[in-house]
């Protein structure tokens, strides 16, 4: 197949988690011997134009006109993407499938698919109403509106986890025949060559104390507040404790302040962002990994952080929820519940057996659900699943034409019947 993918984050860009998946399903459908091409937003230095392992990547500039806002800003990159794609297939032809990668480029997408005549997929990552737990403003009901759109324009909508699946009914109201749940999944070599680095652990960490990490994006909707709230109870237990944060975000300053007023400002450290080998490397050191995200449609750190063999609690909510079971591979805590978090993480502490069990569990069951081959594959049957349906609808509507067609010109010849008939009586 000739796969365009659309998507506003794609490496070296690192938003959120939507340019890793982007960038490993990519990958591997290459490998599965698909033609792939990737139309992204260009920051930085990165180039124009790469071939990246067999991907193409194209990547577009925004307009030199500073826009009003964040909703302007994505709709001219929206015209500037449906610019270049056109231009790649006025070069190279028709793509068999447009695969659009949540609201962000939902106007390229569509635009797309209706000028080309191509079908399209989408995959929604998460949701606004999610994120913001409800819909609370004009700029948040446009973004909710704008994933309406996109879903209701898709052939098939692919969500990661039951969670979402659920979220797409009770928000849009799709029907649950086009909604198809796919797991994100992992790079099967992402820890090759990485081992524990002891001079990158004393960085962070004395070496009698245990790291007790958290990483992701600083937002209320990742739990970190909650992480900072449960460490006084953790260190009343355990107090040879280092909580290690990694990620930048809105909530650093509130974060700080938060370890200031507790006190705590020796025993929690903020790392910032770290590069993709360092995050490896902090999961390697880490004796626990913590994600008490009270909103999560996946979970992908949480995925990461148990294939390298970390011990892992997570939150009960979305699909760190289907990822987890609990004291099998992981611990669970009740989300937003400090005390439930350091319950999780001292049981993990004091209990090396419990701790080496469950590691040893997730890894086996990441290597056996998440790996991209299967994942690819499943993608793949979502795309000819949409290239029939749409032969399907095309088919549907010659055939109500024609029907229409048929009925004019009979509704026409008796006009015309009737009309001689009192032409006859006069």
């Amino acid at each position: 197949m000739k796969i365009l993918m659309l998507t506003w984050e794609y490496p070296p860009r690192i938003v959120g988690g939507i340019s890793r998946v982007v960038h490993d399903l990519s990958g591997r459908l290459i490998k599965d011997g698909h033609e792939v091409t990737v139309v992204t937003y260009r920051e930085g230095n990165a180039p124009y134009f790469e071939i990246d392992k067999g991907v193409k990547v194209y990547r577009v500039d925004n307009y030199m006109i500073n826009p009003n806002n964040f909703i302007d800003w994505v709709m001219q990159l929206n015209f500037n993407m449906i610019a270049k794609a056109g231009e790649i297939i006025t070069k190279e032809g028709k793509f068999d499938i447009i695969h659009a990668h949540d609201w962000l480029v939902a106007y390229a997408a569509k635009a797309l698919k209706d000028a080309y005549d191509i079908p399209m997929c989408a995959t929604m990552h998460a949701t606004e109403s999610g994120r913001n737990s409800g819909i609370h403003d004009n700029t948040q009901k446009y973004i909710n509106d704008t994933e309406w759109m996109l879903t209701y324009e898709a052939t098939e909508v692919i969500v990661n986890s039951n969670y979402m699946k659920r979220e797409m009914q009770r928000l849009f109201g799709l029907p649950f025949e086009k909604i198809n749940v796919i797991p994100n999944g992992i790079n099967m070599n992402m820890y090759n060559g990485i081992e524990k680095d002891y001079d990158f652990r004393r960085r962070f960490a004395a070496d009698n104390e245990k790291i007790i990490m958290c990483a992701g994006r600083l937002v209320y909707e990742k739990g970190f507040q909650h992480f900072i709230a449960a460490a006084p109870k953790i260190l009343s237990g355990y107090n040879d404790s280092k909580f290690i944060i990694a990620g930048k975000g809105a909530m650093l300053d509130e974060l700080k302040a938060q370890v200031n007023y507790l006190g705590i400002n020796n025993k929690v450290y903020f790392t910032g962002q770290l590069n993709y080998k360092d995050l490896c490397k902090m999961y390697k050191i880490a004796d626990v990994a913590v994600f008490p995200s009270t909103y999560e449609p996946f979970g992908m750190v949480a995925i990461e952080a148990m294939f390298a063999g970390v011990p892992t609690v997570v939150s009960d909510v979305g699909g760190l929820n289907e990822i987890v079971d609990h004291g099998v591979d992981g611990m669970k805590s009740y989300a937003g519940n400090p005390n439930s978090i350091a319950d999780s993480v001292l049981a993990l502490l004091y209990d090396h057996r419990l701790a080496d069990e469950v590691s040893k569990n997730a890894k086996a069951k990441i290597k056996n659900l998440y790996n991209w081959n299967k994942i690819a594959q499943d993608t793949h049957f979502i795309y000819q699943k949409a290239i029939c349906q749409t032969m399907a609808d095309k088919q549907k509507h010659q055939i109500a034409q024609e029907n229409a067609k048929k009925a004019r010109r009979k509704e026409g010849r008796g006009t015309l019947i009737a009309f001689r008939g009192r032409e006859a009586l006069a």
